[in-house]
């Protein structure tokens, strides 16, 4: 998947940081949205077979329904998620990070008429390569994006230690030097982590500035 990281800063001067999906996972997605349409189609004609008079009127009601709304509902209700992008661990977004709203899902949805012209979602194809964000041309005019969810959970180093609130003013930097800590101390070995440690604790022997300052992090996450 060819993305690239977006880093915002938010009002309250915390970092946020997005990763726009690339064309592959959003085709893998829309082809399982594809496919959940058509399920529901074929299932739709052989009940409605049996009302031969309305069945094709009933059809054309359907088709359009599923077509429209489909995404917008899912995209409102589940979190900017269709069943598409919730398998592939995508979701739709405002480009400040903040969800989708009912104007920017419809405005998407509706695009789609330009996205398809003139063949196979060309001009959204083409849109997508020449966007940084890998956004097609309805997301352009709605101001969204697509992007990947963290799914994974969150990592926790072997030395469990309690919180402990912290013995000087902390600034925006330091509560993002601690927590990247915390969360990527399994990834490092004991060793690399009380390094880590002594320069916040240069005073304390190796392994209390480690529990210090994993215990410091976890009061900052709120973790009990």
């Amino acid at each position: 998947m060819i993305d690239e990281r977006l880093r915002l800063r938010t009002p309250e001067g915390a970092q946020l940081t997005l990763v726009p999906a690339g064309i592959m996972p959003r085709l893998v997605a829309f082809a399982i949205d594809m496919a959940i349409r058509i399920a529901i189609y074929i299932a739709a004609a052989i009940v409605l077979g049996l009302f031969k008079s309305i069945s094709g009127g009933l059809m054309l009601i359907l088709i359009f329904l599923l077509e429209w709304f489909y995404p917008v509902l899912f995209e409102l209700f589940m979190h900017g998620q269709t069943p598409g992008k919730r398998t592939m661990g995508l979701a739709v977004v405002h480009s400040d990070g903040s969800p989708v709203t009912a104007n920017g899902s419809i405005v998407r949805n509706l695009l789609r008429t330009a996205d398809m012209f003139p063949v196979f979602y060309l001009a959204g194809f083409l849109s997508m390569l020449v966007s940084r964000r890998f956004q097609r041309l309805g997301d352009l005019a709605a101001d969204t994006l697509v992007i990947h969810l963290d799914q994974g959970r969150r990592p926790e180093t072997s030395v469990h230690v309690p919180e402990r609130a912290p013995d000087w003013p902390v600034d925006v930097q330091d509560q993002q030097t601690l927590v990247a800590f915390l969360e990527r101390g399994q990834a490092l070995t004991p060793e690399r982590r009380q390094e880590l440690a002594r320069i916040v604790y240069p005073e304390l022997p190796d392994q209390d500035a480690e529990r210090q300052a994993l215990g410091v992090a976890r009061h900052l996450l709120g973790d009990t």
